[in-house]
């Protein structure tokens, strides 16, 4: 096997896996696409869709724009994750996930989440540094308490930014995790 080698002060460590984010080159990159692309989507598409979705939802529902909801980022910190509101105002909000045909979802939040337009807010956590454009998807701080139990080297998935998307959900894995084994499944894409 491939060992990498580190010093932590006068101890030598050597790790089993590279983990390229770490070497600061990579990081940079990686973070100034991050930038780049979320201030390209904030001013070439935000800026003019978020009054008129802002109205739609005003129109559709009483309750506010934008929904903030608590996730786990980067080692475990906490960050409030930006949405536009889909649902009605609940009290299960931040603690039961989305399900099909949730009585919850508005007419309008249904044609918003279908398309993920309600993830385009996102793009502000990306810029604030708390997400990036690709990474495991965070969840509400309940879930990954819950997963952390259930799914073993859970917090694995918080070495690293949380992300608008990840390999987890280009290959089907996302929503609800109802089946299963299907959270087991979604942390392996994560890693």
């Amino acid at each position: 096997k491939k060992l990498s080698y580190q010093n932590y002060g006068l101890i030598p460590v050597l790790s089993l896996r590279t983990i390229h984010l770490e070497d600061p080159f990579n990081s940079f990159i990686k973070r100034s696409f991050d930038v780049f692309f979320s201030l390209l989507v904030i001013i070439f598409l935000l800026s003019w869709l978020t009054p008129i979705i802002a109205t739609l939802i005003k129109l559709s529902s009483k309750g506010p724009v934008f929904f903030t909801q608590k996730r786990n980022g980067f080692n475990f910190i906490e960050f409030n994750c930006y949405k536009f509101r889909s649902m009605k105002i609940n009290k299960e909000a931040n603690t039961a996930q989305a399900i099909k045909n949730d009585y919850r979802v508005t007419s309008l939040g249904k044609i918003l989440r279908k398309l993920s337009i309600d993830e385009l807010p996102q793009f502000l956590n990306v810029l604030k540094g708390d997400m990036s454009i690709v990474g495991p998807r965070p969840h509400m701080t309940d879930h990954t308490k819950h997963y952390s139990k259930e799914v073993q080297n859970f917090m694995q998935r918080h070495k690293c930014l949380p992300g608008i998307t990840g390999w987890a959900q280009v290959n089907g894995l996302r929503g609800p995790t109802e089946e299963e084994g299907s959270m087991k499944k979604r942390f392996q894409h994560d890693l």
